[in-house]
């Protein structure tokens, strides 16, 4: 079942009201079970056709009904307002074209989900809160916070999925964010591109390759695929699922 409702980020959006949907185990309440759990970006395109951007989500829900997986998943809204999306799913500041610079707000971002949003999730549902259960996935902009978050929150996310990650819009500050940061060497990173999406984007390529490099030189078990046929959506997101969810082990 998938519960939601909606919330606030004061901080990053004042009183401006974003939805957070949140995966549950069909017998969740039958058991005294406690489950492993996984945050996502954009939770709007996660689970709903109806609610997605491009009337396609990544059918998350049917997914994991289907393999009956035992395993929260709390997913939340991006924040649609104007270029915010760009700013709080950035952890730092960078050019883009016909915009200019962007404010990256990441790090305000990670630390409400960190500090407000998962003690509420552990408290109010059957979690496995401690770092080993605990992973983060997203794609594009999000694939990028997901690295973010296992870099600079490891204490907290042992594990994460970046599908079509956004490494290229700040290569060389992406690559000093991998470089500084204090992550274990049992950490496992899934990185996706589809084939179809890289040739058309060299800057895409270069900063993939890099990341995954720098990866593999601090021990971290990185998981790289180039999927033939896929492209930059949510279509190719959702056919990634099994191979994320088999790789961080959930």
């Amino acid at each position: 079942m998938i519960k939601q409702w909606k919330i606030s980020i004061p901080q990053l959006s004042g009183d401006a009201e974003r939805c957070v949907y949140v995966y549950l185990p069909a017998d969740w309440q039958n058991r005294e079970e406690r489950y492993p759990v996984l945050y996502m970006f954009d939770g709007h395109n996660v689970f709903f056709d109806d609610h997605a951007t491009y009337g396609k989500s990544w059918g998350m829900g049917e997914y994991m009904d289907a393999q009956q997986k035992k395993l929260i998943v709390v997913a939340v809204e991006c924040n649609h307002e104007g270029n915010q999306r760009l700013e709080e799913y950035s952890p730092v500041d960078f050019d883009f074209p016909q915009i200019g610079t962007v404010q990256g707000r990441g790090k305000t971002y990670m630390d409400w989900l960190v500090n407000t949003l998962k003690p509420y999730i552990d408290a109010n549902f059957p979690t496995l809160p401690d770092r080993e259960h605990t992973s983060i996935a997203g794609s594009s902009m999000g694939g990028l916070m997901a690295l973010y978050a296992v870099c600079d929150y490891n204490h907290i996310f042992k594990n994460a999925a970046c599908l079509s990650p956004s490494f290229w819009m700040s290569k060389d500050k992406v690559l000093h964010i991998v470089e500084n940061a204090r992550i274990a060497t049992d950490s496992i990173i899934y990185i996706g591109y589809g084939s179809v999406e890289l040739p058309n984007h060299a800057p895409s390529s270069e900063a993939l390759i890099s990341v995954a490099r720098l990866l593999l030189t601090r021990g971290v078990n990185v998981a790289l695929k180039i999927i033939p046929g896929l492209s930059h959506n949510e279509s190719s997101w959702e056919k990634q699922i099994p191979m994320f969810m088999d790789h961080l082990g959930l």
